[in-house]
């Protein structure tokens, strides 16, 4: 596994963030240019751009942030699990990633060039979705199966579930997963006209919930076949996956929550689970008023008696289309370090709802935990990841 996002720049700084409680998020950290930074707060990574690109040893023109930021990922991912090149460059070896921004970030720079030859832009080309994998597909020699994701903030989780089919089809023996979004003046400002940017940090499932914080990050994990696995260390199994769309409003979802109901059902039944089995759900939870209304009843809907459940967006603010991998190396976490990890900021139960998500980092025994990542279009997914016995 590999991530980065507003709470560290490696897996063991964003694990004792959450041990501690930590959260990301503030009121403008400089590296994105918006009227807004110093006045609405972000899950900014407090690196600049320049540096990463030192840092990463990038000195191709139009390399945007969110590039960057899943190349950082994306190198702590393959180093953790050991591949070397041939195994990167073999044709069973494929890349799924996920971005909702892209190139968004250098959209100013984009328009400015376009008044030029368009052909030979550096910008042109670094604006596309699949900017971002074709960059690493590049620098890696990578020759399977590649693929990205723009299903909105189920992006990720989408690219997951993507490369474990790739695998069980027989298509490919490892699948590096994940996804990557930097902030940008277009999102800030896009989510910003949907009246839905909290003035404060997120408080996800509480009553006085004022809106999401946007966020940047990437996180990256490999899939391989079990055969393949060796002596290598395996954090948990992919035991499960659902998607559903409830088809009910562009950026809404429907009041009964049937996408995220039927997400975590298919879920279940994907991975020959009963929601009993479920120890822990990594929900959703963006802190905007339908959501989090929403995904309780869903929940609610599905597990008679629900088991504890938070959302980790009070530390790194929603990072659309990486959200879900970044979560799902939190999820990871949750089973092998068997421990729970808080929902900043709540105070008061959602009325006629009452549920209360976990408020303090516990030890605990998890074989099964749930992620969530309910995306704008109504592109629901679940994820169950699995301790291996």
């Amino acid at each position: 596994m590999g991530v980065i996002s507003a709470i560290g720049h490696s897996v063991d700084e964003n694990h004792a963030a959450l041990v501690n409680g930590k959260t990301g998020i503030i009121k403008g950290g400089g590296n994105f240019p918006s009227r807004y930074s110093g006045i609405l707060p972000f899950g900014e990574v407090l690196i600049g751009t320049e540096e990463l690109k030192t840092k990463l040893g990038v000195t191709e023109p139009g390399v945007t942030r969110t590039t960057l930021l899943a190349l950082h990922a994306f190198n702590e991912a393959i180093a953790d699990a050991k591949l070397t090149q041939n195994q990167l460059t073999a044709a069973d070896t494929a890349l799924v990633g996920a971005t909702t921004v892209g190139g968004m970030c250098l959209t100013d720079e984009l328009y400015a060039n376009t008044h030029g030859d368009a052909e030979n832009i550096e910008y042109v080309k670094s604006f596309d979705y699949a900017s971002v994998n074709l960059y690493i597909q590049t620098r890696y020699g990578i020759t399977g199966v590649i693929n990205t994701m723009n299903t909105a903030c189920s992006s990720s989780a989408n690219a997951i579930m993507y490369g474990c089919r790739l695998i069980k089809s027989g298509l490919a023996n490892r699948v590096i997963v994940g996804g990557a979004d930097s902030l940008a003046k277009f999102t800030v400002n896009g989510f910003n006209a949907l009246r839905i940017l909290s003035d404060e940090a997120c408080t996800p499932f509480d009553q006085n919930r004022k809106g999401l914080n946007l966020g940047e990050g990437a996180a990256f994990l490999v899939l391989e076949k079990e055969a393949d696995v060796a002596d290598k260390k395996i954090y948990a199994e992919v035991s499960g996956y659902g998607n559903a769309n409830d088809a009910y409003h562009p950026s809404s979802l429907s009041p009964e929550g049937d996408g995220p109901y039927l997400a975590m059902k298919n879920a279940l039944d994907s991975a020959g689970l009963k929601p009993v089995d479920i120890d822990f759900i990594n929900a959703h939870g963006t802190g905007t008023e339908n959501n989090d209304e929403v995904e309780s009843r869903a929940m609610l809907r599905l597990f008679n008696a629900l088991p504890d459940f938070a959302s980790t967006k009070g530390f790194t603010g929603h990072v659309l289309g990486a959200a879900s991998a970044i979560e799902a190396v939190y999820s990871v976490l949750n089973i092998d370090r068997q421990e729970l990890y808080p929902n900043l900021n709540f105070k008061e139960p959602i009325s006629g709802i009452g549920l209360q998500p976990v408020q303090a980092h516990s030890v605990a025994a998890i074989k099964h935990v749930m992620s969530n990542s309910f995306g704008f279009g109504g592109n629901c997914t679940s994820l169950i990841f699995s301790k291996v016995q």
